[in-house]
């Protein structure tokens, strides 16, 4: 068997006509370079990705998308689809292709009664809260609000809510998604199971999700959360604490460790924590965290949900150059944190942080084959973040993140196929779907057997070519 990869051509050989009858068919924008908007539409959260799209077809509705879709195919072109931008590696643009633009496409209906939610694939994910809140209700959706709910919840879906609620696909009920041939099919689990399956956990392999049905849950408004800092030289205390404390709590409680530097420019270590039940409970839960050391600062109290949503904003900002390695730990060993300590006390940049996040609770009470996201055990998140803004210091800062990577791999045991950066080959890409990743590969020839989707943590299909 052989992968068969469709070459893709460039626009700069079709003729104005045929771009000009695309641009009638389409109730969206479509933009060139030269344009004015077109340098805005481009620009992603990767400050690294400096790419340039022949056309962005800004899509504002699933019929755009489905046109956008027919035309790329028929043309040969290269595709990169952006929902909210957030790609790591930077597949939400492409160099001389097409690229989908998802960001117009806003709507968002809660239906309070039933506790779910439908909103479409440019949302982000201060939008959604913004909207199940104002009913007192959520779902899980990542730690950074300027993310996309498209690719979040397509790789997985991590958030603060986790361990009481599972993964964001976990609350996945059904997508609308349009297929490399064009049609739009619905997929749930009485319908398309396999494609449904598939997306949960898969990336965006499959096709382009134009709308997603969450189910909610009752959360706050008003949550405990925040963080508490202490200085660097306590950072071995924090850690091996944080070990056993994160993981041996309510599933109401969700606990990152992060390792950066503050703003005044004071090397720190940091729990950030969220919980998510009586608010009375939470205070007697947290208690022995707020006994451990002597902290800088701690900022942990009553704070509306939206507000812990966005509390990491400011260290993940929009547009700074970044290149990370990820992997699971399933223990938090002391040889590794003293890794992770030599290495961060060389860390090349301020900008940069390494991160824990205890995956426990609902998360693993699912099977590892019951959607395409198999890394159910109980384990941490552990994220090597090297951010920059000069471009020339690319090198310096990738090769500290590569060097802590180098010295920690070991440790690890899969990978998150949303973490998964430029220079991840098939390997890592196979280790991010785990044993799930065969099945994948089936459902891929399926579905899209040219590998019309491949921009993304990409499973090739195994068809004849």
């Amino acid at each position: 068997m052989s992968q068969h990869r469709p070459t893709a051509s460039s626009a700069a050989s079709m003729d104005e006509s045929t771009i000009a009858a695309f641009r009638g068919h389409l109730r969206g924008e479509l933009q060139q370079p030269g344009e004015e908007a077109y340098d805005t539409a481009r620009k992603i959260w990767n400050g690294m990705f400096d790419r340039r799209p022949a056309l962005i077809a800004r899509c504002v509705s699933a019929a755009d998308v489905i046109q956008a879709v027919n035309f790329a195919r028929t043309q040969g072109l290269l595709v990169s689809v952006r929902g909210g931008g957030h790609s790591l590696p930077g597949h939400s643009v492409c160099d001389g292709g097409l690229m989908i633009d998802l960001s117009p496409m806003k709507g968002i209906r809660v239906d309070p009664v039933r506790q779910t939610v439908r909103a479409e694939p440019g949302v982000l994910l201060r939008e959604l809260d913004r909207e199940t809140q104002a009913f007192g209700l959520a779902t899980t959706c990542g730690v950074v609000s300027d993310t996309g709910i498209a690719g979040l919840t397509l790789g997985g879906g991590q958030g603060w809510l986790m361990g009481k609620y599972g993964l964001t696909i976990d609350n996945l009920l059904t997508v609308d998604i349009v297929l490399a041939d064009g049609r739009l099919l619905c997929a749930s689990e009485c319908e398309n199971e396999d494609l449904f399956w598939a997306v949960r956990g898969g990336g965006g392999n499959f096709g382009i999700v134009t709308s997603f049905e969450y189910r909610l849950h009752r959360v706050g408004p008003t949550i405990l959360g925040g963080m508490i800092l202490y200085p660097r030289e306590q950072a071995q205390e924090v850690l091996s604490f944080y070990r056993d404390y994160s993981m041996n709590t309510p599933d109401e409680l969700s606990v990152v460790a992060a390792l950066f530097t503050s703003p005044d420019g004071l090397p720190v270590v940091a729990l950030v924590v969220c919980w998510s039940g009586s608010l009375a409970e939470g205070e007697a839960c947290l208690g022995p965290l707020r006994q451990l050391g002597t902290p800088l600062a701690d900022l942990v109290g009553e704070m509306p949900y939206c507000q812990l949503q966005s509390m990491l904003d400011a260290a993940l900002p929009p547009g700074m150059a970044r290149y990370s390695k990820m992997g699971y730990l399933p223990h938090l060993e002391e040889q590794l944190i003293k890794t992770v300590l030599d290495h961060t006390a060389e860390m090349s940049s301020p900008y940069s942080m390494v991160l824990f996040n205890a995956m426990k609770g609902a998360v693993t009470r699912v099977a590892a084959d019951a959607t395409a996201f198999p890394h159910r055990n109980p384990q941490w998140h552990f994220d090597i973040v090297a951010q920059w803004l000069d471009a020339a210091e690319q090198e310096q800062h990738s090769a500290w993140a590569r060097g802590l990577w180098h010295a920690t791999e070991r440790y690890t045991r899969g990978a998150g196929s949303n973490w998964l950066d430029v220079d991840d080959g098939e390997d890592r890409v196979r280790v991010a779907y785990g044993q799930n990743y065969a099945r994948l590969v089936a459902i891929k020839n399926k579905y899209d057997p040219t590998n019309f989707f491949r921009l993304n943590a990409n499973i090739a299909p195994s068809v004849e070519a």
